[in-house]
């Protein structure tokens, strides 16, 4: 820069520094006041090179500074350390990493200390996890029955058995109370209803698909009994809900629906669509404003299926049918098969998987689930069930995986084993990371069951008989 653009840039910015100090002139008497109050180690000017600058100006500068530039600039001098511990920035560092989303910066006192501590249960987490460090349970299952899907959102799980029966664990509290969502056929004995075919739910609703073609919707702020039934005339092949709307996509045979409640909280069909081929997997796009979007996958092709539109085919897999699949507000993720790794000279698939910024969480159809550091491309720790992995859901402190068998048919219970009994129902897990213990070395819970439960239930036995892990 030549002296004649130096002492251009001074005379600008000596300018913009008179236009920023000009209303300290015309401040109120009140304010003034205010300003006067100020405890001693908050100034009016700070020394900035060779300027001096309003506290507020030197904030706006600080707040583009990380944790690490801050600490630096702390040790320039006293000045610039009362700045660089300002409350404003690390509330603002606190927003930004995730830490408290919830709080307002008068929630406490210190930001830079809550900061720290955040960081350092962030760190004790990440550690558990690589170590297998946290406690486990197996959510209680129903009696004579066998698993038939399981899904789960935020740390609440649902799941739906061949009797009939839908159950809902909030895994956040532990309150022991399992509660069954009801049919709206009261008079059904217990057994006589159809066989699940799929469960979802998300923060308000929760939905069951059975084998005979009907739908429950529950609103799970107003009872457990359901809000809507819808019936299809076939058996349903896929099921959809929305994440962040009431939304619910159902497949059978060659059509696709779409149900959402109207402005009075009536159940309505918002979209239907006819499609070529049948569906297998079927998702909705988050975060659509006017009119619901989803996207279906059958064999080898994938539809986009918007309200007011036809279906549009969004790709063609070129072979291999569609395994999985995953949407975004803008991404489609999808799995084929015939992609996997081989186990004991057969090649087997990936049935779930979830990844955040340094681990993924996979489960295949032999039973395993593995956890992988794929920053450093290494295997941190596996767990066999026996049943294929059908769902695996985690957050930075919890993990939920179920193995729901291939067969629905429950053995005699009263010809077989307690062991072989719990071989051929499948399981639910849930982890808990943020708890100081070794998961695998500690006792499991009997189910989170209640101590007054029946003599007669198979999951006292657990008292006297080891978990088995075949």
């Amino acid at each position: 820069m030549d002296d004649y653009s130096l002492d251009e840039f001074r005379r600008r910015w000596q300018e913009e520094l008179a236009q920023a100090q000009a209303p300290k002139k015309r401040r109120r008497p009140e304010a003034a006041e205010r300003r006067a109050r100020r405890p001693e180690n908050e100034m009016n000017d700070v020394p900035f090179f060779d300027i001096q600058l309003p506290y507020e100006l030197a904030i706006n500068i600080f707040q583009y500074l990380d944790r690490k530039e801050l600490g630096r600039c702390a040790q320039v001098s006293k000045t610039w350390k009362v700045i660089a511990e300002d409350e404003v920035l690390w509330y603002r560092l606190c927003q930004q990493e995730g830490h408290l989303p919830d709080s307002s910066i008068s929630d406490y006192s210190c930001w830079k200390l809550i900061f720290q501590e955040c960081r350092a249960k962030e760190h004790m987490l990440r550690t558990n996890w690589k170590n297998r460090k946290g406690a486990v349970s197996e959510l209680e299952h129903v009696p004579d029955t066998v698993l038939c899907d399981v899904h789960s959102h935020d740390g609440v799980v649902i799941a739906g058995y061949t009797s009939g029966d839908v159950r809902v664990w909030d895994t956040r509290t532990w309150d022991y109370v399992a509660p069954f969502l009801e049919s709206e056929d009261e008079e059904d004995e217990p057994g006589m209803q159809p066989n699940v075919s799929f469960v979802r739910i998300n923060s308000s609703l929760a939905v069951a698909a059975y084998e005979d073609g009907f739908l429950n919707i529950w609103d799970l702020r107003t009872g457990k009994y359901p809000v809507h039934r819808f019936e299809h005339d076939a058996r349903i092949q896929a099921l959809a809900l929305s994440q962040d709307d009431a939304t619910v996509a159902t497949a059978s045979a060659f059509d696709v629906v779409m149900l959402s409640p109207n402005e009075e909280g009536y159940w309505q069909i918002a979209a239907e669509f006819e499609v070529p081929k049948l569906v297998q997997y079927l998702e909705i796009v988050p975060e659509t404003r006017r009119y619901p979007v989803a996207v279906a996958a059958a064999g080898d092709l994938m539809y986009l299926l918007k309200a007011e539109d036809s279906a549009r085919t969004l790709l063609y897999a070129h072979g291999p049918p569609v395994t999985c699949l995953d949407v975004s507000a803008n991404q489609v993720a999808f799995g084929v098969q015939g992609l996997g790794w081989v186990y004991e000279g057969s090649k087997l698939r990936v049935s779930a998987v979830q990844m955040d910024d340094w681990k993924i969480v996979s489960g295949g159809e032999e039973g395993l689930v593995s956890v992988w550091d794929y920053r450093m491309n290494q295997k941190l720790w596996e767990v066999y069930s026996g049943h294929p992995v059908q769902h695996i859901s985690f957050s930075s402190h919890s993990l939920i995986t179920a193995n729901v068998p291939y067969q629905t048919v429950m053995r005699n219970a009263d010809l077989d084993s307690f062991t072989t009994h719990r071989r051929h129902r499948g399981l639910i897990r849930a982890y808990e990371f943020a708890v100081d213990q070794l998961a695998f070395q500690s006792p499991l819970p009997v189910c989170r069951s209640s101590c007054d439960a029946m003599a007669t239930h198979y999951y006292d036995l657990a008292l006297a008989f080891p978990y088995n892990h075949v």
